[in-house]
């Protein structure tokens, strides 16, 4: 598979579908609304961004995470979490439904990892938690068809638009 210029925009879906570009945009103002800590949801971002192959989104969740004061260790881990101590327990939770939800063509998400979220997340914290993942799969999933957005060194994301 070969790209001849995979930061070029190969389709503006955004600004040619406005109407549906402000109810996702937000629906993501929304899923950032929670008790949930900044840190993990950054990495359950960069996460299902890596799993969906959305290079935008994992750069921008990357650099979001750093800025943040996510670990450069911590994010060059993030692939083989399970293998790593770096991980706390709840962090491990999130990241083994955020894999679930976003290999669904492995499978419905099991009762067992869905309890060990449950385990670590109150209700609403699962809730939230929940948005979030489904909300990062349909923006890694703009990013990974249409590329709306440009990637290259110092581009951040584009007024109104943050996936």
């Amino acid at each position: 598979m070969t790209t001849t210029n995979p930061s070029a925009v190969r389709l503006a879906v955004d600004e040619l579908a406005p109407h549906i570009n402000r109810a996702m945009n937000a629906l993501d103002t929304a899923s950032r609304q929670t008790g949930l800590e900044a840190s993990l949801l950054e990495l359950v971002r960069a996460r299902a961004s890596q799993l969906n192959g959305c290079a935008y989104c994992v750069d921008m969740h990357s650099r979001d995470a750093r800025k943040g004061g996510e670990s450069e260790q911590r994010l060059f881990a993030l692939p083989v979490w399970r293998e790593t101590p770096f991980f706390t327990g709840r962090e491990r939770a999130a990241l083994e439904l955020t894999e679930a939800g976003t290999r669904l063509t492995d499978g419905p998400v099991s009762d067992e990892v869905y309890g060990r979220a449950a385990a670590e997340f109150t209700e609403t914290e699962l809730a939230e938690l929940i948005w979030t993942i489904t909300v990062i799969n349909a923006w890694n999933r703009l990013g990974a068809i249409a590329r709306p957005w440009p990637l290259a060194p110092g581009v951040t994301a584009p007024a109104g638009g943050l996936p």
